[in-house]
């Protein structure tokens, strides 16, 4: 389970948020608990959770689909956990929702990207009667939010707090009180009257240093007596006031520190004194160190108590820790020693006084130890205060960017207070005897202030943290930080007063700004804005945090449930960094994204400043001709944007306390003609603008040194507005040439210029007398709405080609710094007409493409009809041409899967090789992968798309012909387009292929999960035409014509076994056929190559490789493939409606004698129940004979006895039996190929004698055909043969006895050591398990531990007793089975190894070539037969049994549902090495690793 509280999940209203079950957690009991409100009617609390209902959408209590769902209509912060079986908290995360903003008479919805807000300081307000004409300002000027600092009255700093309850008396008119509802009244008055929304800041971390309510309760404030451990850092503070005081009076100066300091020589002498005049004297140490003699003392009293505490040791040394236990009230010395671990540690030999002495002794130098620990640690934090110290001196006094104080004075100390002082000047030892008295410690309170470098959510005044002592604060002397505690109780006052000025925030606001939201308590930041939301649900909350970590900003936003995060556009560097991802949107281009979707971590919404309220440092230096092009820059951002009164007037400075804003055109103080403000309205207006009409899609492109150019582009009517902008180089006030600007390339038209604005200065060295920064006076020249034509800085616009397609060159002229051209782009008009057409077609598909859609006047007839009517056409073996098809497939027909010029080939010709490359590229618009850079470069993917589906012709040409006018449209389209909508219709038509295959598939499949529903597409993966097949008799019902469903071969595996003599195996076929055809209602296609494959028995056997020809030069050195046939059969007359009818079903047989060479269709037909018949007669008398042509021609491998096939019954046991040791018949097959290891020829596994799941097998098909005759359906009741020239019957009743009787006698091994039944003892070295073999050549093959045992469980549970079965399966699962398939071979084989590698070659015989391919390596395959045992026998176990096992079974199969998901294929393997790694020599799909899977999900 990820933990996910450092991700962030945003979601708007009305969104359906689902929680699913991921791999790790199905098949458990897990529960969704969620503190949203259970419903609208009940009350947030975030502290209250409920539990979630599961939603299962197929009625199957499926874990693949089932999951819990929101409905999101509350904003806020909401957390979210698991809890899974007896974990109470697995993990969780929250989600946070925005909220919805609502302006005007009629309540509009003000959407957040569309904000434009506008800093006011309250102190610059004047009276509450002059704020409307002041701030109609923002309402002239295109704001639609006003952002006001604190309305409260402030402190004597003017910075601060003073009272949170009560406003700023200067609000007050001719003092009449101001009041809140007067405040609100205003507010209400904007909302709805200017549709314009009013947040205002909050300050959680600090009150006034002068306010009188933390005077009264001085408990609100961390001090001496409630934050002790702070005495130390106090102590340090007074001393460094007092060496201020003293160095301002000159008494340092013979010392080199005189009052004035100029020089590194100053800085020197400067350490020189705080060491030895500050430090070394306050003997901090002593703080944290034990008194020795004391200690000592006490731990000897102990001692000669006697017995009490004395333990006695095993050994002279002891691991345990001496203990310090810390002084509460941090006196020096004032530790103590925890004197358990004492006697602990130091333990006398015996209680005589020499020994009790020495024991102290010891003691006495551990304390010493430990007591200099401390004073090292001390003198680190000494150190760091020290270089800090001369840090701040530097930047205050000497650096060329800092505020050069000047002298040291007492009102401009050598460095700050960090703490209060609220007494008269007294001693330095005065000062230290306050410590002691508790009723002035308490008013000796802690500044607030920031840490550079600081845990964002630790706070830096509570135990543990040092900041104070090493002086690493930057100190807001006008402020002291507030104790909250871990809850209300803590401090009750604090909470109440903070609560209640939260409340009254809220019924004014819209919203709030969290003030030093990185040094606010996070609990306590939560707590208010959750009482916030009780009375505002739709709250709007603004931080600015500037962490430089975006996952902690996550942690922040995720927990305050922040709306938007200020950033500011001064902190960017062009070019580079992460200010470019706070433009917001999604990149030009971007693909269309599902309505249902995974939900991926988001980034926090942005509020864009172009210079925000706290950060005037760089704004300051900026050149006027700056300040136009930045407003143009944020303007265009895809998020909420905002500035500060004052930056549009060009007055960033701070504002001095007695300044008042001006007024909307009283006496022409402000209007249009005042700084930038007309450029402001028209770049406001813009921005909301693009919001307003859907521009999500931004692009941000650095011309040249200061010219970028922005674009916003919309992705239903691809019309675009394109912004560029000129701003100032290094030097702020010197003219730039104003021609040296590239040319800029616009794809499209240019339908207008949207506005064109200059920076005017009149004249640069006169100031204008009434700017309070002295700046030059600046006005802007705007014109808008006008042609290309008339552009004063347009020089040329001509089209040209550019990027493969068609674009407007725009070369600027007189474009000097402080320049803006913003231009409305529309496509040429046959490219937007082409559009049109393309999005109507799309429809179809989703509604996303109504809006821009254009009906074609007079369409090709085949798009004049809905694809899914051409769909429903196409035969399963179509939809594999259509879908599927790797490249050894494609150039079997001519042709190859197309590879992308940088080296990405494609893994199928079909759709599914495009699906799954754009599948990982589409969530995260990588418009910059190479499949897309080739979309755009050329039509040639289209091309190969189309040409390849009309050549094949019939129904799926039809297709072909439907892509092709698709794409014609898409031809016409900018080249920055095709790789979104190449993507609409590519998925469009896989959307429709997929709708088309499940409607002709089961209800199994149909109604399935959507595991199913992948694991069933491997069906038409795997299953295609082949006209190399065997042909079906002509007499065959539906067979006169060779259609393409009778021509279906299913390949064993891609990309390695799918072509030619390799592509059909009749083993895994067989194996296969159950899961892949049967479960899938592919029932016509099963019957064929049931009929096609009983067609080549020979010898009583079923061929492994057909060989070419259809047949023709098959091998029949496979001894189980005939029982996986016979197993096929059964399952067809079981599985399909009448599917009995199969046995009188003609087969025509090429080999129906042991003349060589094959017979041509109809030449020999024969019932299929005689061929049934054929094969197990053939078994029962014995079979043996010499492969055709054997020799290296066959098998260039193969020793020559490998070449005798062998294969009979056991006439005592009925066991089949077969093979030899230079052989291997069964699915292990591995023929040693490495001459160097000396393995070649060589059998790795030849499992001869009686392999465990061809028993099995056998007793299936035997038992079965004795239900068959008994129920009239077989004719059959014996088999005869011919032994010494006598003939004799064997019933298959007495065979299938027979089996019965001695399974378990023969196979299964004992717990019994002594057990009689057991004649080699000395082999076994695993117990309660079943033998692989019986009989095999090599005695101890008999006894190893493999997965083929589960195979004759599934298909002949009546061979096992259940407890015996269950046991082993237990075994099983412990040594074989991995995460996706199952170990080959028990791990604790001496010759297991688990990595397969076919390229190896060396001396190792056990490896080498791949030897080991089934000596550990882990086979998908068997799991489906392990899990469908495991599923049988856990019934008869009792119900507690099953149900774990379901749960075992889903949360396998959950394992492989991650990587059908994960896997380009689509499918899974044949094999992983060990541990569930990647093998790259296996098949990434293989047809029975499917089938077993779908199998089990069958069962389930």
């Amino acid at each position: 389970m990820e933990r996910l509280e450092q991700a962030l999940f945003r979601l708007q209203q009305g969104f359906e948020l689902q929680f699913r079950l991921g791999p790790t957690l199905q098949g458990k009991e897990v529960q969704v608990y969620t503190n949203y409100p259970a419903n609208n009617g009940h009350k947030f609390d975030r502290l209250r959770f409920h539990p979630l209902a599961w939603v299962y959408p197929n009625g199957q209590d499926d874990d693949c689909d089932k999951y819990c769902r929101l409905d999101l209509v509350v904003a806020g912060s909401y957390q979210y956990y698991f809890s899974c079986g007896g974990a109470e908290k697995v993990s969780g995360g929250y989600i946070v929702v925005d909220p919805v903003l609502r302006v005007g008479a009629n309540n509009e919805i003000l959407p957040l990207d569309c904000i434009s807000s506008q800093t006011y300081f309250a102190t610059c307000l004047g009276p509450l009667d002059k704020w409307l004409d002041r701030v109609r300002v923002a309402k002239e000027t295109g704001y639609n939010m006003v952002h006001f600092t604190p309305l409260q009255r402030p402190g004597a700093s003017g910075h601060s707090i003073l009272d949170q309850l009560e406003l700023n008396p200067d609000f007050s008119p001719d003092g009449t009180p101001c009041t809140w509802g007067d405040i609100g009244d205003l507010v209400e008055t904007l909302r709805k009257d200017w549709s314009m929304v009013c947040v205002t800041d909050v300050i959680y971390n600090h009150t006034a240093v002068d306010s009188e309510w933390i005077r009264l309760h001085p408990e609100c404030g961390y001090n001496l007596v409630n934050a002790p451990y702070l005495k130390p850092a106090w102590l340090l503070d007074r001393a460094l006031w007092h060496l201020s005081c003293e160095v301002a009076d000159g008494k340092y100066t013979d010392r080199g520190v005189p009052p004035l300091i100029h020089d590194e020589q100053h800085m020197n002498a400067l350490r020189c004194v705080l060491w030895q005049q500050v430090f070394s004297r306050l003997r901090l140490w002593e703080f944290l160190q034990v008194s020795v003699d004391a200690a000592v003392e006490q731990f000897r009293e102990l001692l000669q108590a006697g017995g009490a505490g004395v333990r006695s040791r095993s050994g002279p040394e002891c691991t345990k820790q001496l203990k310090m236990v810390q002084d509460p009230e941090h006196r020096r010395f004032g530790n103590t020693v925890d004197m358990n671990s004492a006697l602990d540690v130091f333990t006398p030999r015996s209680m005589s006084p020499s020994d009790i002495q020495d024991c102290c002794d010891g003691f006495r130098r551990r304390l010493g130890e430990l007591n200099l620990e401390k004073y090292n640690e001390t003198n680190g934090h000494a150190e760091q205060a020290t270089n800090c110290i001369v840090g701040s001196v530097i930047y205050e006094r000497l650096a060329d960017e800092g505020p050069k104080l000047g002298p040291v004075t007492r009102r401009q100390p050598l460095c700050p207070r960090y703490f209060t002082f609220p007494f008269e000047e007294m001693t330095f030892d005065e000062e230290v005897q306050l410590m002691e008295q508790r009723e002035k410690a308490c008013r000796l309170m802690a500044h607030d202030g920031s840490v550079k470098g600081n845990d964002p959510p630790k706070n830096f005044a509570e135990p543990g943290s040092e900041v104070y002592l090493r002086r690493e604060l930057v100190c807001r002397g006008d402020a002291v930080k507030l104790r909250y505690g871990e809850k209300p109780e803590d401090c009750p006052h604090l909470w109440s007063r903070m609560k209640a000025y939260t409340e009254v925030t809220a019924k004014v606001f819209s919203g709030v700004r969290l003030v030093d939201c990185p040094s606010t308590p996070l609990h306590v930041a939560e707590a208010m804005l959750a009482a916030a939301r009780v009375i505002r649900p739709n709250l709007y909350v603004i931080a600015e945090l500037c962490t430089g970590s975006r996952l902690i900003e996550n942690v922040f936003v995720n927990r305050l449930g922040v709306t938007s995060l200020m950033r500011d556009a001064t902190d960017r560097q062009e070019g580079a960094g992460p200010w470019q991802s706070w433009f917001g949107g999604e990149p030009v281009g971007a693909f269309v994204q599902p309505s249902l979707r995974p939900l991926v971590p988001d980034v926090a919404h942005t509020m864009f400043m172009d210079v925000s309220p706290n950060n005037h440092s760089h704004i300051q230096k900026c050149s006027v001709y700056d300040f136009l092009p930045n407003s143009a820059l944020v303007s265009m951002a895809c998020c909420a944007t905002g500035s500060t009164r004052g930056y549009d007037e060009l007055l960033p400075h701070q504002i001095s306390e007695d300044h008042q804003y001006a007024c909307w055109n009283a006496g022409g103080q402000v209007n249009l003609q005042t700084g930038i403000l007309a450029g402001k309205l028209a770049l406001n207006r813009l921005h909301q603008q693009l919001a307003a009409e859907g521009f999500t899609q931004v692009y941000v492109e650095q011309l040249a040194e200061g010219v970028i150019a922005v674009t916003r582009h919309c992705p239903s009517s691809h019309q675009s507005v394109v912004a560029v902008l000129r701003r100032p180089r290094e030097d702020p006030e010197r003219r730039h040439n104003a021609g040296d600007v590239p040319p800029v390339f616009i794809p499209g038209q240019v339908t207008e210029v949207v506005l064109e604005a200059l920076t005017v200065v009149s004249d640069t060295d006169t100031k204008d007398a009434n700017d309070v920064n002295g700046r030059p006076a600046c006005t802007v020249e705007i014109k808008e709405h006008f042609q290309l034509t008339d552009s004063k800085v347009v020089k040329t616009a001509d089209m040209v080609s550019k990027d493969n397609g068609v674009a407007q060159e725009i070369v600027l002229e007189k474009f000097p710094p402080g320049c803006v051209i913003v231009f409305r782009v529309s496509l040429e008009p046959r490219s937007q007409e082409q559009l049109g057409n393309l999005r109507h077609h799309l429809i179809q598909f989703s509604p996303q493409y109504q809006s821009g859609s254009v009906a074609e006047r007079s369409p090709p007839p085949v798009l004049a009809k809905p694809l899914m009517n051409i769909m429903s056409r196409l035969s399963l073996s179509d939809m594999n041409t259509l879908l599927y098809r790797c490249d050894a497939e494609e150039r079997e027909d001519g042709g190859g899967c197309y590879n992308v010029p940088s080296g990405l080939p494609l893994n199928y010709g079909g759709l599914q090789g495009l699906i799954s490359v754009m599948a990982e590229i589409r969530p995260k618009n990588d418009l910059g992968h190479p499949l897309c850079d080739n979309l755009r470069q050329g039509d040639w993917m289209m091309e190969y798309v189309s040409d390849r589906l009309l050549a094949k012709g019939g129904a799926v040409g039809e297709v072909g012909s439907w892509v092709q006018a698709m794409f014609g449209h898409l031809r016409h389209v900018p080249r920055y387009l095709v790789p979104c909508y190449f993507d609409a219709i590519v998925q469009g038509v896989y959307a429709a292929a997929l709708a088309a295959v499940f409607k002709r598939m089961s209800s199994f499949v149909l109604n399935g999960s959507s595991l199913v529903k992948q694991l069933a597409l491997t069906s038409v993966q795997m299953c295609g035409s082949n006209r190399s097949w065997p042909d079906p008799s002509p007499r065959l019902k539906d067979a006169t014509t060779r259609d393409e469903q009778h021509c279906v071969s299913m390949a064993a595996g891609l990309p390695h076994f799918c072509a030619g003599v390799f592509r059909c195996w009749g083993r895994d076929t067989l194996i296969s056929l159950r899961g892949l055809l049967l479960l899938t209602g592919r029932h016509a296609e099963a019957r064929n190559i049931i009929l096609a494959f009983a067609g080549t028995l020979r010898h009583g056997l079923i061929p492994n490789l057909l060989g070419e020809g259809g047949g023709g030069g098959a091998r029949y050195s496979s001894r189980d493939a005939v029982w996986w046939w016979l197993q096929c059969v059964q399952e067809y007359c079981t599985l399909v409606p009448g599917g009995v009818s199969i046995l009188g079903c003609p087969v025509s047989r090429m080999h129906p004698d042991d003349e060589p060479g094959p017979r041509p269709a109809g030449a020999w037909d024969q019932p299929l129940c005689d061929v049934i018949q054929e094969a197990m007669q053939r078994h029962m008398q014995g079979i043996q004979f010499r492969e055709a042509d054997a020799g290296p021609q066959v098998d260039r491998n193969m020793t020559e006895e490998g070449f005798n096939v062998e294969a009979g019954v056991d006439q005592a046991t009925g066991f089949v039996y077969g093979g030899n040791r230079f052989n291997c018949g069964t699915w292990m097959d591995k023929l040693g190929e490495s001459d160097k290891a000396h393995n070649k020829g060589v059998p790795a596994t030849p499992r001869d004698g009686s392999a465990v799941e061809i028993v099995g097998l056998c007793k299936s098909a035997v038992r079965w055909l004795v239900e068959l005759h008994n129920n009239g359906h077989f004719p059959y009741e014996a088999v005869n043969i011919h032994r010494e020239g006598q003939t004799c019957s064997v019933s298959y009743a007495e065979w299938d006895r027979k089996i019965q009787e001695n399974f378990e006698k023969r196979f299964y091994i004992s717990h019994d050591p002594r057990d009689p039944g057991e004649t080699q003892p000395e082999l076994v070295h695993k117990r309660g398990i079943y033998r692989d073999t019986c009989g095999a050549s090599s005695p101890w093959c008999d006894y190893q531990l493999r997965p083929n045992f589960p195979i004759a469980m599934t298909v002949a549970p009546e061979l096992f007793t259940v407890e015996k079965a269950w046991e082993a399966l237990g075994v099983a699962e412990g040594k074989l089975l991995g995460p996706l398939g199952m170990k080959t071979l028990d791990p604790d084989d001496m010759v297991y190894c688990g990595v397969y590698d076919d390229n190896m070659d060396n001396e190792n015989f056990s490896q080498a070539k791949g030897f080991n391919y089934h000596q550990g390596p882990e086979w998908l395959w068997p799991v489906g037969y392990f899990l469908r045992a495991k599923l049988y026998f856990a019934k008869k176990m009792g119900k507690a049994t099953h149900e774990k096992t379901v749960s075992l079974v889903k949360n396998t199969v959950s394992r492989h549902a991650v990587h059908l998901e994960r896997s380009p294929w689509k499918g899974l393997p044949g094999l992983t090495n060990e541990n569930g790694r990647h093998c790259p020599f296996s098949c990434e799909s293989q047809a029975s690793a499917n089938a077993a899977i779908l199998e089990v999900l069958y069962d389930l």
